[in-house]
């Protein structure tokens, strides 16, 4: 079979397909033939490596994760062979771009019928954290939203789902006009341009009194400025660290009445398994319904996986970025 690996740090051209033998899944695992595999900015970071920040040192050589949407063709000796045949959907850590990669039996998504694995690949990982970072921030009918990176895999999802739940206004930031204008198809009230010096003055000038909730996955200046722009008891979760970095965060900028919750999908399903199950069911019915859209910005085949990467390290995708075997 194919398989993307990488053998040294750097950019996109570190990546090469290899011939690999197809992997064998261990107990509790089950092996899954790939029908379309969703890329994740998170290991663009693990492929630069260390010079990233300390939360993206892994050892060499690598091989990038992924949301794979496909069949399981083979279960570990401890897994029923019930799922043999079935069209499942999940994130695999190591190895997800490859034409077979292994997954946790536990954690598959089953695909509904009629769901076309461009909207299946939001899943295992975007819609969890989409929805699980409006939760864990206690979002309330009515409310001010700020979405960072609001044009991102994760982040046109949380748009969408910020206006189901009953959010008063949605605020956007993003990078670009094109990027803006996406996020207001997306369901934002507002979209400003984060690379603008005056955003949260821009973002002041929106909300007046506030943000009651913001989430955000860069860290560092935009996380800094994001705690001075929350209203009396408004939340923060932070779902990433895009810009490297989620130290030097003053203490006294919580003082106000505010809070900074950090948010993970995999300490989440450890922590609360049954709350994730029902959140993947529910995200299931909205997708299947389209109430809930998975944008695909772009399908390549799995020879250009450094193109795809090229787009994410770039940020110019508006939604999902799918590789197809």
């Amino acid at each position: 079979m194919r398989r993307v690996h990488y053998t040294e740090y750097g950019g996109p051209e570190v990546l090469r397909i290899e011939d690999a033998a197809i992997p064998e899944p261990g107990p509790g695992q089950v092996r899954i033939r790939a029908e379309a595999i969703g890329a994740n900015f998170v290991d663009t970071r693990f492929r630069i490596g260390p010079s990233s920040g300390p939360l993206f040192a892994r050892p060499l050589p690598g091989s990038p994760g992924g949301d794979v949407v496909g069949v399981v063709d083979s279960t570990g000796p401890d897994v029923g062979p019930g799922l043999r045949g079935r069209r499942v959907a999940a994130l695999v850590a190591v190895g997800a771009f490859a034409d077979y990669s292994v997954a946790d039996a536990g954690w598959l998504v089953p695909v509904p019928d009629g769901l076309d694995d461009g909207a299946a690949s939001a899943l295992p990982t975007s819609a969890p954290v989409a929805l699980g970072a409006l939760r864990v921030g206690r979002l309330a009918p009515g409310d001010t939203v700020l979405v960072h990176a609001a044009a991102g895999g994760i982040g046109h999802l949380i748009v969408q789902l910020a206006r189901l739940l009953g959010a008063g206004t949605v605020i956007a930031t993003a990078g670009s006009e094109a990027k803006l204008a996406f996020a207001r198809e997306c369901g934002a009230d507002a979209a400003i341009n984060y690379r603008s010096d005056d955003w949260p003055a821009q973002v002041r000038a929106t909300a007046p009194d506030g943000v009651d909730l913001a989430l955000d996955a860069n860290g560092g200046d935009v996380l800094r400025h994001t705690l001075d722009l929350l209203a009396p008891h408004g939340r923060v979760v932070v779902y990433g660290a895009a810009g490297g970095e989620l130290v030097g965060i003053p203490v006294s900028g919580l003082f106000p009445l505010r809070s900074a919750l950090a948010y993970s999908i995999l300490g989440r399903r450890a922590a609360e398994p049954d709350t994730v199950r029902a959140e993947l069911e529910e995200l299931a019915e909205l997708l299947v319904h389209g109430r809930l859209r998975n944008h695909v910005h772009t399908r390549l085949p799995l020879t250009e996986a450094a193109e795809a990467h090229r787009i994410l390290d770039a940020r110019r995708q508006h939604g999902r970025v799918l590789l197809t075997p």
